[in-house]
C-alpha cells in the first residue's frame, strides 16, 4: 500500500533541460562554440553538472580548471533561474490530490537545497511537502539508493510503502536498488529499455499518476 510519494525535481518536477542546455551553450559561446540541444542530449542530459563542466572544458579545450569552471556555470545558471523555469505538466495537480488524499510527500533532489527550495518557493509548492533530502546530505548520488532510503527514513516509512516518481536512468535505478517501486516520467533522455521493464509504470506525464494511485 502506497502511503508516501517521493519526488525527483529535475526533469520531473521541473524543465530544467532547457535550463541545463543553456547554462552550456551560453558556457561555450564566448569561445566559439555552439552545443544543439540534440549534442546536448547525446551527450550532457542527465548528468551531473560537475560531470557536464568537466567534459566541456575538456572537449572545447577552455580555459577553465573545474572549480572557477562550476562557478561560472553556476553564475549562469542563477541569471537563468531567476527568470524563471517551467513546472511539468501535471505537477501542481499531482501535488495537490497527493496532499489532499493523505500522502506524505517527500523531495529527493541531487541539488543544493537552497536552489530547490528557491524553484520551489518560486511556483508556491514548497508546502506541499513533508521532508526534503538534498545531494549534501547523501556520500553517494544516483544511481546509488542513498537519496530515497534517505527519504524513506525521514518520512518514518518502509520502503515497500512508498512510491519514488523519476524521470532518468539513474534516477529509476537508484529507486529500484532501494526497493521502491518506481514510476518513470521520461524527460528528454528516456532510460533504457531494460530500466524502464522494472519499472512500475511508464506514463506521459504527472497528470497520469494520478489515476495509478487512485487505483493502486
Amino acid at each position: 500500500m502506497t502511503k508516501a510519494v517521493i519526488f525527483d525535481l529535475d526533469g520531473l518536477l521541473i524543465n530544467s533541460e532547457v535550463i541545463s542546455h543553456q547554462i552550456i551553450q551560453k558556457f561555450v559561446e564566448p569561445f566559439g562554440y555552439e552545443v544543439t540541444m540534440s549534442d546536448y542530449a547525446d551527450h550532457y542530459s542527465g548528468r551531473s553538472d560537475t560531470a557536464n563542466i568537466r567534459d566541456v572544458i575538456e572537449r572545447f579545450s577552455l580555459p577553465y580548471d573545474l572549480e572557477s569552471g562550476l562557478t561560472r556555470s553556476r553564475s549562469i545558471e542563477a541569471e537563468l533561474l531567476a527568470k524563471g523555469v517551467e513546472l511539468k505538466r501535471g505537477a501542481k495537480e499531482l501535488l495537490e490530490y497527493a496532499k489532499t488524499n493523505g500522502y506524505q510527500i517527500a523531495l529527493a533532489s541531487s541539488s543544493t537545497g537552497e536552489r530547490a527550495m528557491s524553484i520551489l518557493k518560486q511556483h508556491d509548492i514548497a508546502d506541499y511537502f513533508d521532508v526534503f533530502v538534498f545531494g549534501d546530505e547523501i556520500e553517494r548520488g544516483k544511481p546509488h539508493p542513498d537519496i530515497f532510503l534517505k527519504a524513506c527514513e525521514k518520512l518514518g516509512e518502509q520502503e515497500a510503502d512508498c512510491l519514488v516518481l523519476e524521470d532518468s536512468e539513474a534516477g529509476v535505478r537508484a529507486a529500484l536498488r532501494a526497493g521502491i517501486s518506481v514510476i518513470c516520467i521520461p524527460d528528454l533522455k528516456p532510460p533504457l529499455d531494460e530500466t524502464l521493464k522494472q519499472a512500475s509504470a511508464v506514463h506521459e506525464s504527472l497528470l497520469d499518476v494520478i489515476d495509478y494511485l487512485k487505483h493502486n
